[in-house]
C-alpha cells in the first residue's frame, strides 16, 4: 500500500452531482491511497481513515492531480504519410478530392499493407509513449487501413502486441474505413466477406470488442453500413461508427437505434441524430484536431448535444491522414475554443465520459475507491490551467497502476 500526497487539488471525476464542473469531483489537499494497483480511498488529506504516517508516502510537490486520459478513438497502427495530401489540401485541393483520385485513406493502405506486423510495431510504440507522457493510460486502436482480411488481422494483432508490451491499456476496434480499391467495382462482394469472414474471426479470436464502420461520401453507404454493424452485433461487438463527418448521411440514427455505444465525429449531425442518441444512450465522440486540420468549418450541434443530456467524449483522432497528433491537451482546449465546449465538460470528455465510450466499467476514467490507480499529475497551479494553452504541456508525470511509467 502506498499513499499519494502533495496534491493542491484532486479531479476524482467521480462526483454525482448534475454540473459537469460538480462532476469534476475537485478536492484540494487532497490524498490518493493505492493498494494492489487500484484505488482504495481518495478525498481530502485531512478526512483519510487511513493512518498516512504509517504507509509509503509519495509527495507529489502541491500538483493538480486527475486520472489518467483516456483516448478513446485513435488510428495508431499505420505505416507512411499523407504530407502530399496536406500540400495538395493547403493548395486548395479539398479532402473528397484527394481520395477519388486515388490519395487519401488509400495512400496510407499501401503503405500498411507493405509493412510487416514488426515494422508497425515498431512504428506505433513510440506514438503510444508520446501519448503517455500526455498522460494518457488507455488507448483505443483501431484498424481499417489494412483493407484486406489479412492486414485488418495484422493491424490487430499488433494491437494486440502493443497490449501485451504495456504499459498502457488497449482498447482494440476492428474499423471497416472505406472499400478496398481492388473492391470499388464489386462493393457487396467486400461487405459480403466482411460481414461472412472477417467479422466472425474477429470475433472468435478476441481481436476487437467492437466494429466501427465509416459511412460517409467515399466511403460505405447507410445501407452496407447498417449490414457491417448487424453482423458485428450479431457475433457480440459492440458497435461504432463514424458519422455525419463530411456530409449529411442521416445513419447516425440509424446507428443510434442499432444501439451504437458512440458515434464519432458528427460534424453534420442534425436533431434528429441528436434526439436519436439521447435515446439509445449514445456517446458523442468530438474530434476537434480533425476539422481544424481538415479546414472544415463546420462543428457538431454541441449545444443541441448538451440540451438532449447526450455525453461528449474528446478525443484525438491520432491518424496520418487528418489528424497527425498525439497532443490530447490540443484537443481538449479546441473542443472548448472551436467547439464551445465548456474546460469541464472537456476534462470529463478526456477520461470519465471517454471511458463510457469504450464501454470499460472498472471506474477507468476516474479516481474513485476501486478504479485503476492511474494518475496524470500536472504542472499547473489549478486545474482551469490544464486547458489554457494551445500546445502546452501540462503533465508532469504520469503513473499507471501506481507506478510512475513517464516524467
Amino acid at each position: 500500500m502506498r499513499a499519494f500526497t502533495g496534491i493542491s487539488e484532486l479531479l476524482t471525476m467521480a462526483g454525482q452531482e448534475a454540473s459537469p464542473e460538480e462532476r469534476l469531483g475537485l478536492v484540494r489537499d487532497a490524498a490518493v491511497v493505492v493498494e494492489h494497483g487500484r484505488v482504495r480511498w481518495s478525498g481530502a488529506r485531512a478526512a483519510c481513515p487511513l493512518p498516512l504516517g504509517e504507509i509509503e508516502t509519495i509527495d507529489l510537490g502541491q500538483r493538480v492531480v486527475l486520472p489518467g486520459l483516456v483516448d478513446c478513438h485513435t488510428h495508431l497502427v499505420f505505416a507512411g504519410d499523407r504530407a502530399a495530401d496536406f500540400e495538395a489540401r493547403c493548395r486548395g485541393e479539398s479532402y473528397q478530392a484527394i481520395a477519388q483520385r486515388g490519395g487519401g485513406i488509400a495512400t496510407t493502405v499501401a503503405s500498411t499493407r507493405q509493412a510487416s506486423r514488426e515494422a508497425l510495431t515498431a512504428l506505433a510504440r513510440p506514438r503510444l509513449v508520446a501519448l503517455l507522457g500526455a498522460g494518457v493510460t488507455t488507448v483505443e486502436i483501431k484498424s481499417g487501413y489494412g483493407l484486406s482480411l489479412e492486414s485488418e488481422l495484422a493491424q490487430l494483432e499488433v494491437a494486440a502486441t502493443l497490449a501485451r508490451e504495456g504499459p498502457q491499456a488497449i482498447v482494440p476496434t476492428l474499423l471497416l474505413h472505406i472499400v478496398p480499391p481492388e473492391y470499388r467495382e464489386r462493393r457487396d462482394d467486400w461487405v459480403r466477406l466482411v460481414v461472412e469472414r472477417l467479422i466472425p474471426e474477429v470475433a472468435a479470436r478476441k481481436l476487437a470488442s467492437a466494429v466501427d464502420v465509416y459511412c460517409d461520401v467515399g466511403a460505405f453507404s447507410a445501407d452496407e453500413s447498417a449490414r457491417i454493424l448487424a453482423a458485428g452485433r450479431a457475433h457480440g461487438l459492440a458497435l461504432k461508427a463514424h458519422v455525419e463527418q463530411l456530409s449529411a448521411t442521416g445513419f447516425a440514427v440509424r446507428a443510434a437505434e442499432l444501439g451504437a455505444r458512440s458515434l464519432e465525429h458528427l460534424e453534420h449531425a442534425d436533431a434528429a441524430a441528436v434526439a436519436a442518441m439521447a435515446r439509445a444512450g449514445t456517446v458523442a465522440v468530438l474530434l476537434p484536431t480533425a476539422s481544424l486540420f481538415l479546414g472544415d468549418a463546420r462543428r457538431p450541434p454541441v449545444a443541441a448535444l448538451r440540451e438532449a443530456g447526450v455525453a461528449m467524449a474528446v478525443a484525438t483522432d491520432l491518424n496520418p491522414g487528418s489528424s497527425p497528433t498525439f497532443d490530447p491537451w490540443l484537443a481538449a482546449t479546441l473542443a472548448c475554443t472551436w467547439y464551445g465546449l465548456t474546460p469541464a465538460e472537456a476534462l470529463l470528455g478526456m477520461t470519465a465520459v471517454a471511458a463510457r465510450a469504450l464501454d470499460l466499467g472498472d471506474g477507468r476514467g476516474t479516481l474513485a475507491p476501486g478504479a485503476p490507480a492511474d494518475l496524470a499529475v500536472a504542472r499547473v497551479p489549478t486545474w482551469q490551467a490544464l486547458l489554457y494553452g494551445l500546445g502546452h504541456r501540462p503533465i508532469a508525470e504520469t503513473w499507471i497502476a501506481g507506478l510512475r511509467v513517464a516524467a
